[in-house]
């Protein structure tokens, strides 16, 4: 285990408290997160650490640049990671003034000074083009209502040669959780299709970056890709 996790594993618990409904289902920190995790996503607790893992494994442990997450939710899952950079320069960005909120709680919990919030829409992003070296997505593009916007923004305010991961839910991998989707989740506006499968992203991706990487864990779709420089696009 590395430093960084223990730290991590560590901030959880200082977080714990103030755990929402949704927070319990991301960190499996209460009863009802367990269970829809089980029954809805077909995670236990490995599976569930595995996809969190490998979704912010791309962000080097001495991160020093600037990062965008978009969005940023409650900031549960990376505000223990943020703590860890303390020389970064990170941005947190979200639609929700509520979630927003939430996140800006746990900043001043854990005492972060190096993040900023900004509340906007990912289709239209407040920021100069080439503005970040990282940009992070947890969970969010399979609830944005246009996806073509959101994939475009977050591409045009990375610089060349930065690095786009995250993860969200993906179609096609668990057929469990797609009728908990079709017949719960969408009617309920908390996810608005299309959705894209696990080759639809890879082609998606790899039409706006290079050295492509798509993963799943259940029904989560995880991905890591570099944003090409000048040259590379005029010699491809």
């Amino acid at each position: 285990m590395t430093d960084r996790h223990e730290a991590i594993q560590k901030s959880y618990k200082q977080l714990g408290g103030a755990a929402s409904f949704y927070d319990g289902i991301i960190t499996r920190s209460t009863l009802s997160g367990k269970l829809l995790d089980s029954v809805v996503w077909g995670l236990d607790a490995e599976k569930a650490a595995e996809w969190v893992n490998d979704a912010l494994a791309p962000i080097p442990e001495n991160f020093s640049g600037k990062l965008l997450e978009v969005p940023v939710g409650t900031g549960v899952l990376t505000m223990p990671l943020y703590k860890t950079l303390p020389t970064a320069e990170i941005t947190c960005l979200d639609y929700s003034a509520d979630m927003m909120r939430a996140a800006e709680t746990r900043a001043k919990t854990l005492k972060i000074a190096n993040v900023s919030f900004v509340q906007g829409d990912v289709g239209a992003l407040p920021f100069e083009d080439e503005s970040f070296d990282l940009v992070l997505s947890l969970n969010g593009f399979h609830a944005f209502p246009d996806k073509d916007a959101a994939f475009r923004e977050t591409c045009r305010v990375l610089k060349p040669g930065g690095i786009f991961c995250g993860c969200f839910y993906i179609a096609d991998r668990f057929a469990r959780t797609d009728w908990f989707v079709k017949h719960f989740y969408v009617p309920k506006g908390f996810f608005t299709p299309p959705f894209e499968t696990r080759g639809s992203l890879y082609t998606r991706l790899s039409g706006l970056y290079s050295e492509v990487r798509v993963s799943s864990v259940r029904a989560e779709g995880i991905f890591c890709c570099r944003k090409q420089y000048e040259e590379e696009r005029l010699c491809s």
